[in-house]
């Protein structure tokens, strides 16, 4: 039976190596007999352009996804990976998507987003998101060296550390009329699909006499989870 599997919020980087080996595994086995696999964001841990492909664990990554050939691949920027390009894509035979995205999934009238679109009770964060997603502000950071880059990018996420320590956990989570609203400006689809919370679940939920299910993914800090959808069922499956 055809189906699809759905990640998100792997954030690799070097310093874990376990869950880099992890996710390979799961690209050369659960990953390989999939019609698509689709990455909603949070790939790595922080992305500073794409030249800096040439880094060796970034290769590896690249290499074990190109090696899927035929798999289909889907790519949603996270909010810690917004600057990979299509010259990543291209190195990894993926598809760029755009946040959201509606799609036709396996009978099922499916929206995909990233997740943090939805915490609008963080209206600090949320400000930051918007400077971040500006192209001018993108053109101008990704015209900087690499190094500085990088530097750069090691502050901001020391400083959204140390925000989280005092900021509640209702107030990074989903807002539900953000919720939602999305549903609503995309015609109350039968499914949501997002990461970014690591609040990994699902909720049944009636929008306006519309039912839907929010399904959460999870993240890939401990172990590694995914979701896998075909025409009969939704499953989330989780793996050491």
């Amino acid at each position: 039976m055809t189906h699809s599997l759905f990640i998100s919020d792997l954030h690799l980087c070097q310093t874990r190596p376990h869950i880099t080996r992890l996710f390979l595994t799961f690209l050369q086995h659960q990953a390989r007999a999939a019609q698509s696999l689709y990455i909603l964001g949070d790939l790595f841990e922080y992305w500073a352009g794409d030249d800096d492909l040439d880094d060796e664990h970034h290769q590896q990554v690249v290499n074990a996804l190109r090696a899927l050939s035929e798999v289909k691949i889907y790519l949603m920027h996270g909010n810690r990976d917004l600057l990979l390009g299509e010259k990543f894509a291209h190195a990894c035979h993926a598809t760029l998507l755009p946040d959201p995205m509606l799609l036709d999934l396996h009978g099922r009238t499916t929206l995909l987003t990233h997740g943090d679109l939805l915490c609008t009770d963080d209206v600090d964060y949320q400000a930051f998101r918007k400077q971040v997603h500006d192209p001018l502000w993108q053109q101008a950071f990704l015209a900087q060296p690499l190094t500085e880059r990088k530097s750069q990018i090691a502050g901001y996420r020391n400083r959204s550390e140390q925000e989280k320590s005092y900021k509640s956990e209702a107030i990074m989570d989903v807002n539900a009329e953000a919720v939602a609203g999305m549903l609503r400006q995309y015609q109350y689809p039968s499914l949501l699909i997002h990461g970014h919370t690591h609040r990994m679940g699902r909720h049944a939920m009636n929008i306006e006499g519309h039912a839907c299910e929010r399904i959460v993914l999870g993240d890939w800090y401990d172990s590694g989870s995914y979701l896998r959808i075909d025409n009969e069922e939704c499953r989330m499956l989780v793996w050491n």
